[in-house]
C-alpha cells in the first residue's frame, strides 16, 4: 500500500495539523515561498514519489488560497506522487453554481475545472452549498456531512421543545434531514433578496410558539439574514433561537451582527479560521471527520459510517 502524506496550505494550518494528528502522523514538510511581488512558489522538502498525498486547503477568498492549492497539486504531480487528493474543507465560490441572471459566471464549475486541470485525482470536502456541485467534477469526490459533528452537540444540549428552521427555501432539504433524525417539526423563513448579502423581505412559515428553535445552514457570511430570521422567530413567540452553520465565512459586520442579535449562540466548524473571539460563537472541529475519511480512502473502505 502506498505511503500516505498530509500537507497543509497557508489558509488552514491549524485544521491540517489536527487532521494529521487525528490520522496518526505529523504534517509533511512543505515550503510556501513567495517572491517580493507576491508570486507563490510551493515546494516539498521530502520525497513524495509513489505516495498518496492529501493537500488540506480551504478555497475561500482571497483567490490566493485557490491558486496556492493548484500550485501545490501541480508540484505534487510533478514530484511523481501516486495520487493527489485535494482536501477542501470549505469549497469557495460554491454560491455561484448556476446562471440565476443574465451574463454571469458559473464560478463553481470554473473552480472545479481549475482544480481538476491542476492534476487532482480526488476531492474531499464538506457541506457544499449545493449538492449537485459534485457533478461539476469528473473525478471522485467525497462529500462529507457536518451533521456528524452537529447532531451529537445538539443531543448534548437536551433542548426540551426542539424545532428546526431553515433560513431560506433553498435550505429546506438540509433542515428536513435534521428534523427527520430528531423526529420533530420544522419551519421555513421565506426571504427575497435585493442583491447579495441584502434581504428585502422575510416571512416565517410555521408555528414556533414556545419552541427552542435551531436554524440550519451550510454557511454564514455577514449573518444579516440569519440574525433577521432569528428576530422574526423570537417575535413569533419562540423560547430561544440558536443557529448552526458548517462554514463560518463571517465577513463584513458579521461579528457585530451576531453579538447584537437575539441568537443564543452560533455553532460553526473550523473549516475556515475564525478571525476574532465572540461570546456567542462556538467552534467545533471537523478534524476527526476528515481523518476518518482519509483512513477510508487509503484503506479502500466505505465512508458510509461517517454519515448520520
Amino acid at each position: 500500500m502506498p505511503e500516505t502524506k498530509i500537507f497543509s496550505g497557508s489558509n488552514t494550518p491549524l485544521l491540517a495539523q489536527s487532521i494529521a494528528k487525528s490520522y496518526g502522523q505529523a504534517l509533511g514538510d512543505l515550503t510556501l515561498a513567495k517572491f517580493s511581488d507576491g508570486e507563490m512558489s510551493p515546494s516539498y522538502n521530502e520525497s513524495i514519489r509513489g505516495c498518496n498525498v492529501f493537500l488540506v486547503q480551504s478555497t475561500n477568498p482571497s483567490a490566493d488560497n485557490l491558486l496556492e492549492l493548484c500550485l501545490m497539486i501541480d508540484a505534487a504531480k510533478r514530484a511523481s506522487a501516486y495520487k493527489v487528493c485535494a482536501v477542501i474543507p470549505y469549497f469557495g465560490y460554491a454560491r455561484q453554481d448556476r446562471k440565476d441572471r443574465p451574463r454571469v459566471s458559473i464560478a463553481a464549475k470554473l473552480i472545479a475545472n481549475m482544480i481538476t486541470s491542476a492534476g487532482a485525482d480526488r476531492i474531499m470536502t464538506c457541506d457544499l452549498h449545493a449538492g449537485q456541485i459534485q457533478g461539476f467534477f469528473d473525478i471522485p469526490l467525497d462529500h462529507l456531512n457536518g451533521s456528524a459533528i452537529f447532531v451529537p452537540y445538539l443531543k448534548s444540549l437536551d433542548l426540551g421543545n426542539l424545532i428546526f428552521a431553515s433560513p431560506d427555501v433553498g435550505g429546506v432539504g438540509r433542515t428536513r434531514s435534521y428534523a427527520k433524525h430528531f423526529e420533530v417539526d420544522m419551519v421555513v423563513c421565506d426571504k427575497h433578496r435585493k442583491r447579495a448579502n441584502e434581504v428585502a423581505s422575510m416571512q416565517l412559515i410555521g408555528d414556533v410558539t414556545g419552541k427552542d428553535v435551531v436554524m440550519i445552514d451550510d454557511l454564514v457570511d455577514t449573518a444579516g439574514t440569519m440574525c433577521k430570521a432569528a428576530q422574526i422567530i423570537m417575535d413569533k413567540g419562540a423560547t430561544s433561537v440558536r443557529a448552526i452553520a458548517t462554514h463560518g465565512v463571517l465577513s463584513g459586520k458579521a461579528y457585530e451582527n451576531i453579538e447584537n442579535s437575539v441568537l443564543s449562540e452560533l455553532v460553526i466548524t473550523d473549516t475556515i479560521p475564525v478571525s476574532q473571539e465572540s461570546s456567542k460563537i462556538k467552534v467545533l472541529t471537523v478534524a476527526d471527520l476528515f481523518a476518518k475519511a482519509i483512513h477510508a480512502v487509503t484503506g479502500n473502505t466505505s465512508i458510509s459510517s461517517l454519515f448520520i
